[in-house]
């Protein structure tokens, strides 16, 4: 038996099949029933059908943020496998069209495409040790999908995501605003995580910013820790002898080292980054304004070098625009400085590209 997704496969007409069921609706004009009624449909493509891709795209399907997915991978019986296991749970999940293919003309139309798409971060590997291999994967991804959606948001989950951001945006022509790295808004909610656990309280009341790279260097924003609108350090320093400067330290390592421990233990990370992304995407689509560390284009931040093209993460205010502003920050010195030392490593790997 011929193997198909639907029935119109199978050989079954699908021309006018409801016609049987519904009875039109006639508005009292001359019309088709209801064609002027018709609302623009959201369409979100997710390049790269891996562990990663589809944790994020089963968040954004049963979040109702889309209503069509497309998805594209290398890799046809895997892609299409993926594809109809998340058809076959329609019954259960808001309705969605899904569709995929190898072929990056399925994402035409794109209100928003995810690049997750990019070679596994093995145990032990640094993020920006992954950068040579997928530099050349994007050379063939991001121009592919500005020519088949000129208008979209382009979201770079990829690592080393602050580079690989600073790549699409070259590669794609796209202004900058439309150009976004997921950053370290997952490394803000695990910042998050633990300082909930300790303070026995909800992670959505804490918050905490986790800037700069997504990575090794990135930067703990102390300064501005504060629980329900209260700030905490100081409170925390003169109740806990504990919370002296190493310790400090400690907790932004336990932050950066957590994908790794998680790697370890399964060999990938998927379900927070899923939620991570749906999260962006849903400030984004629905135009919520929220605030995000997101990776964005620094240059002229806290003493960065306006000349420097280089993207880390800052909290942004996000839109259906894409990013409405960025803001500035009000760091202490030694955050300052390190900010400038996570922007210092970034921009030398960029300028080992030559775009």
């Amino acid at each position: 038996m011929k193997k198909a997704t639907s029935l119109s496969e199978l050989g079954f007409d699908a021309n006018g099949a409801s016609s049987g069921f519904f009875r039109p609706v006639s508005d009292g004009m001359d019309s088709t029933p209801t064609s002027h009624h018709r609302r623009r449909l959201t369409k979100v493509s997710v390049i790269g059908a891996g562990n990663v891709g589809m944790a994020i795209a089963q968040t954004i399907l049963t979040r109702d943020l889309a209503d069509e997915i497309a998805l594209v991978d290398a890799l046809p019986d895997k892609l299409r496998g993926e594809m109809l296991d998340l058809q076959h749970a329609a019954a259960f999940l808001p309705r969605t069209r899904l569709v995929s293919d190898t072929d990056m003309s399925v994402t035409r139309g794109s209100d928003l495409a995810i690049v997750t798409a990019g070679a596994r971060q093995i145990p032990g590997e640094t993020r920006l040790n992954l950068l040579q291999r997928n530099v050349a994967l994007f050379r063939k991804i991001v121009p592919a999908l500005a020519e088949h959606s000129p208008d979209a948001i382009l979201l770079i989950v990829s690592n080393p995501v602050d580079v690989l951001t600073y790549v699409a945006w070259k590669l794609s022509g796209f202004p900058v605003s439309r150009v976004i790295g997921s950053g370290t808004n997952l490394d803000s909610s695990r910042f998050r995580f633990l300082l909930a656990e300790h303070l026995d309280v909800n992670a959505q009341d804490v918050n905490a910013y986790m800037v700069g790279e997504h990575g090794d260097s990135s930067v703990a924003v102390w300064s501005t820790l504060s629980v329900a609108g209260m700030p905490v350090l100081k409170s925390l320093q003169e109740s806990h002898s504990s919370f002296e400067e190493e310790a400090l330290e400690g907790i932004r390592r336990a932050v950066v080292d957590s994908a790794y421990e998680v790697i370890g233990l399964k060999g990938y990370t998927s379900w927070a980054i899923g939620y991570s992304v749906a999260n962006l995407v849903s400030s984004l689509l629905r135009d919520q304004r929220r605030i995000h560390p997101v990776s964005v284009l620094a240059a002229g931040f806290h003493g960065i070098p306006d000349d420097h093209e280089v993207f880390l993460s800052l909290p942004a205010r996000l839109g259906r625009a894409g990013v409405l502003g960025v803001a500035d920050m009000e760091l202490t010195d030694e955050e300052t400085r390190r900010l400038r030392r996570s922007a210092k490593t970034l921009w030398e790997n960029t300028q080992l590209l030559g775009l």
